[in-house]
This record gives C-alpha cells, sequence and structure tokens, in this order.
C-alpha cells in the first residue's frame, strides 16, 4: 500500500492513499481496478460497470484482461442469464480494500481536521464541532458519515484508549462499551480506573449483540468459545485496550481457556469490519465482534453476549448546545430508524439528558 499526497483544498478526507499489488500496475490502474469491481458487483454487466467507473467499455475489459494476467488469476466469470459475476479472488480483494480504507480513513482523520483547519480563512470562524475519540462501531459510523449536520470529528480508538483521551482533555467526548453480563458496580470501578465519576457525566445509546463471526454455513460447526481452543481454530483477535478485546478475555477466562493456546490470538485488527475481513478472505477461522459486521460479509454469526454502548463528556461540555444537539439526534426517529435496521442493535431506553456518574451505574445495574 503506498501513500499520496493530500489535496490542496478542504473536503471530507483530504489524505489519499492508493494499493501497491506488487503486479506491475500504475497507480491510476489500481485505482480503476478497485473501482471497476466495486462497479461489476454491484451492476453485473461490464456494461453498466464501466459507465459507473467512468470507464470506456474498451478500456474496462483491457484492464480486466491485464490485471489477470498480471495477478496470474480470473477476476470475473460469465454465465448465462446471470451476467458478469466477481471470482472468489476478487471478492476478497474487495472485502480487504473496504476494511482498510474503513480502519485508515479514521486514522488519518485528526491530520484531515488539522489540515482543514490550516486551510480555512483567517476570518471565518469555523462552526463549533465536537471531537469524539470513540470504540469502533458500524451503525454510528454510517451516521456520523451520511447524517447532517452533525458538526463532529469522530476518531475510532478502543474503549479504554478513548476514555483515557477524555480524561487527558484530548476530546470532547469518548464512545464505550461495557459488556451485559457486568454488574453496577463492576461497570463503576472500571470506569472510575480513567475518570473521576464526579466531573464526568454519561449517556447511554444502544445496545449490540456481540458473539462469533465463522464462515458462511459454518463448516467447522463452532457453537461456543469453547470450540475455538478444542478445535485449535484460527482466531483473529481485535487490539488490546479496546472493550472486544475486553470482553474476548473475561469470556476465555470463563470457559476456562489460557490466550497463549488459541492460534492467532496475537492477530489484532482495529475494527469490526477488519475482523470479518480476514474471516472472509480466509486468513482467519473465527473472530469475535457484532452482528452487523458479520451480515455486512457475508458471514455466520453465533450469538454469545450483548453489550450496552455510551458516551462519556465532562459535565462541562454535558451541557453545551452542541453536545445537546448531538443527544437530541441520538434521540430522533432517523438514529432510531438506522438501528432497526442494522442486525443485532437495540435502541437503549435512553434518558433525557446525560447522568451523573451515580445515576449511570444506577441505570446500568437496572438494565443489566
Amino acid at each position: 500500500m503506498s501513500q499520496l499526497a493530500t489535496t490542496a483544498h478542504p473536503c471530507r478526507n483530504p489524505i489519499r492513499w492508493n494499493w501497491d499489488f506488487g503486479v506491475g500496475l500504475s497507480d491510476s490502474e489500481s485505482i480503476n481496478l478497485v473501482t471497476l469491481l466495486a462497479a461489476l458487483r454491484e451492476h453485473q454487466t461490464l456494461g453498466r460497470a464501466s459507465v459507473a467507473a467512468h470507464l470506456s467499455y474498451r478500456v474496462a475489459w483491457g484492464l480486466l484482461r491485464t490485471c489477470e494476467g498480471r495477478f496470474g488469476k480470473l477476476l470475473v466469470t460469465k454465465g448465462r442469464g446471470r451476467g458478469t459475476r466477481l471470482t472468489d479472488f476478487a471478492e476478497q480483494l474487495l472485502q480487504l480494500d473496504h476494511a482498510a480504507r474503513s480502519t485508515l480513513n479514521e486514522l488519518h482523520a485528526p491530520w484531515a481536521t488539522r489540515l482543514q483547519e490550516i486551510l480555512a480563512p483567517s476570518d471565518v470562524v469555523p462552526p463549533e464541532r465536537l471531537r469524539i475519540a470513540a470504540s469502533h462501531d458500524l451503525a454510528l459510523a454510517d451516521w456520523i458519515e451520511n447524517g447532517r449536520h452533525l458538526q463532529v470529528d469522530m476518531f475510532w480508538r478502543g474503549s479504554e484508549e478513548a476514555l483515557l483521551a477524555l480524561s487527558r482533555g484530548e476530546c470532547d467526548a469518548s464512545g464505550f462499551h461495557l459488556p451485559g453480563f457486568w454488574t453496577g458496580d463492576q461497570a463503576a470501578n472500571w470506569l472510575g480506573r480513567w475518570l473521576k465519576p464526579r466531573h464526568f457525566a454519561f449517556f447511554p445509546v444502544m445496545r449490540r449483540q456481540h458473539g462469533l463471526l465463522v464462515a458462511t454455513g459454518n463448516p467447522l460447526s463452532i457453537k461456543s468459545i469453547a470450540d475455538v481452543a478444542r478445535l485449535s481454530l484460527r482466531m483473529v483477535n481485535r487490539q488490546r485496550g479496546s472493550g472486544t478485546r475486553g470482553m474476548i478475555d473475561q469470556l476465555l477466562a470463563a470457559n476456562g481457556l489460557q490466550a497463549e493456546h488459541i492460534p492467532g490470538y496475537t492477530h489484532e485488527e482495529f475494527t469490526h469490519d477488519a475482523v470479518a475481513a480476514a474471516i472472509a478472505s480466509g486468513q482467519a477461522d473465527v473472530g469475535f465482534g457484532i452482528e452487523a459486521a458479520a451480515i455486512r460479509y457475508d458471514l455466520d454469526f453465533i450469538p454469545q453476549e450483548r453489550d450496552l454502548y455510551c458516551l462519556a463528556a465532562r459535565t462541562s461540555i454535558a451541557s453545551s448546545p452542541a453536545m445537546r444537539h448531538l443527544i437530541r439526534r441520538f434521540q430522533g426517529d432517523t438514529f432510531h430508524e438506522r438501528l432497526r435496521l442494522m442486525p443485532g442493535y437495540e435502541v437503549s431506553a435512553m434518558p433525557d439528558e446525560f447522568l451523573t456518574g451515580e445515576q449511570f451505574a444506577n441505570f446500568f445495574r437496572d438494565c443489566s
């Protein structure tokens, strides 16, 4: 993968990058290939796909033949009445590209925001924006990406890293999640490791179903996390410090399993998308994550535990106009409808406003 230059004017993501597939393709050929494959997946005919990819039919056809020769593998197949279909190899390339872009775009977000600040005219006062460091979530990412009038810069971090950033004043709010099997006291003690409750407020956003992600059809007949060790399956893990990693470790301990006995335990990814892509591409047999990621990558899902996804903010920020606006959006029909349409999500019983540390502990105790 090669890093390219930034753009010369502010935009949503001013940092661009491209794949180096290692087979002698130029940067433009690599970009056009990924774009064309995505269009073929959607339209299933080369004619419509070439139009969508802004390529002539001749150029699109030549690009596919060139790339198949360089890779030594077919990218598409044709069948009577079925149109043009991507091969498994091409699907794996697209899944990897999607996971990489999701991760890298979020890693680049702070630099992109800083560039926009530098390039902004000095006489223009920027709108009030919230900087949120948050544990990765598909519904939240989609909502932030496509929502209107959301003055938010979202930086994906593990739950622990997000809370640490909040305690240091590096962001205005943090997104984190708590295992549903915890007690209220466990939740309060864990939060107390990073935050002084009297200086912070908390807002429950949604519940999510976590479980095991496995290949389509569950060919290895995996039923529980105990099977991962018993069958010596290749695992793909989340990064240390993420809330999901904490859930994995606690489930392993509850089943008397030792991490060092699980192949791939040290194979870490930073998002639910990346975990699902690793399984879909055959790099791993099993992972742990949210149900929506399994569905997005056409994987089977074995439910294990639910969690509660929340926001934390300093009390001074929690009552600000920008934060009040964000909370109203969380409480609105548009966000609730997005959650209802995504598998494994459940709208939390939202309070009218941020809760104090004691109120939040009681809330969690009542709903766990």
